[in-house]
């Protein structure tokens, strides 16, 4: 039995999800989360009542949340790409990347995205304001420890980079990385060049629509 993927290929957390998928080249069924296919939605709501994406099902099994994902993907269906290494140290210095990704950058970005879709009176500039200065400042914790990295946590392409891919991707689009971040700039331009990644981005085009902020003219 395929494994199922429901999910939408312009959200961050489904890419991050299919950076794996496609660095291993790992069989899904892509169950489509779109308007067009409302079957898909009833069943996904059916296996996950709290209605986040992405989740994988694997048989009787529903596994939530991206790197509950990519860590199972791992266990039970092993590619010749390991997104975490068997190294403990090793694998804590990935993890504690992955949630900086997650908490640093993506949830303050998506905070900013979020508030331009509140009706006028709901909006939470203070909020915008917090979440564009915790960006800056992740950005620049980030340029310091990628000074002398290839990848996240090191020299290995790994979990903490399956989501620094399109949360860094998204996050420029919404607060732009300054120019003097010069090393996270060029780890940004490395991610949009991994081919798992290139892919899925290019799977998103058509949807740039969607993007609140209006989607740049790049990447």
């Amino acid at each position: 039995m395929p494994l199922k993927f429901y999910a939408h290929p312009f959200s961050s957390y489904c890419q991050k999800a299919l950076v794996a998928l496609y660095e291993n080249g790992t069989p899904f069924e892509w169950k489509m989360l779109s308007p067009e296919q409302p079957e898909n939605y009833v069943e996904f709501a059916d296996l996950w009542p709290l209605r986040r994406f992405p989740i994988l099902v694997d048989g009787k099994r529903t596994i939530t949340e991206a790197s509950t994902i990519i860590e199972y993907l791992g266990l039970y269906h092993p590619g010749p790409a390991p997104m975490l290494p068997d190294d403990r140290k090793a694998a804590l210095e990935v993890r504690a990347m992955d949630r900086f990704f997650d908490n640093y950058i993506s949830t303050p970005q998506q905070r900013i995205v979020f508030d331009v879709v509140r009706p006028g009176g709901q909006r939470d500039p203070c909020g915008v304001t917090e979440c564009r200065q915790m960006l800056d400042t992740a950005y620049a914790w980030l340029d310091k420890v990628m000074a002398d990295r290839q990848w996240a946590a090191g020299e290995d392409f790994s979990l903490a980079d399956c989501g620094a891919a399109p949360f860094l991707f998204y996050a420029d689009w919404t607060h732009p990385i300054p120019d003097a971040f010069t090393h996270v700039h060029a780890y940004r331009r490395r991610l949009l060049a991994r081919p798992s990644f290139a892919r899925a981005v290019d799977e998103a085009r058509p949807y740039r629509s969607l993007f609140p902020l209006g989607a740049p003219d790049r990447d």
